[in-house]
């Protein structure tokens, strides 16, 4: 009895950890191209204007 596994909260941070690398590759992504997405948006609504 000592030695049970308590792997209730495992899963938990397993996938609490998959939710912060997947925000920080969101994160990383739009710090790299959020200029160039920024460029491309200004050039639709100018062109609508």
């Amino acid at each position: 009895m000592l030695f049970m596994h308590r792997e209730n909260g495992q899963g938990l941070v397993e996938y609490a950890l998959v939710l912060v690398l997947v925000a920080v590759v969101v994160i990383a992504i739009l710090t790299l191209l959020g200029p160039q997405i920024s460029n491309v948006f200004s050039r639709i609504t100018s062109g609508l204007s």
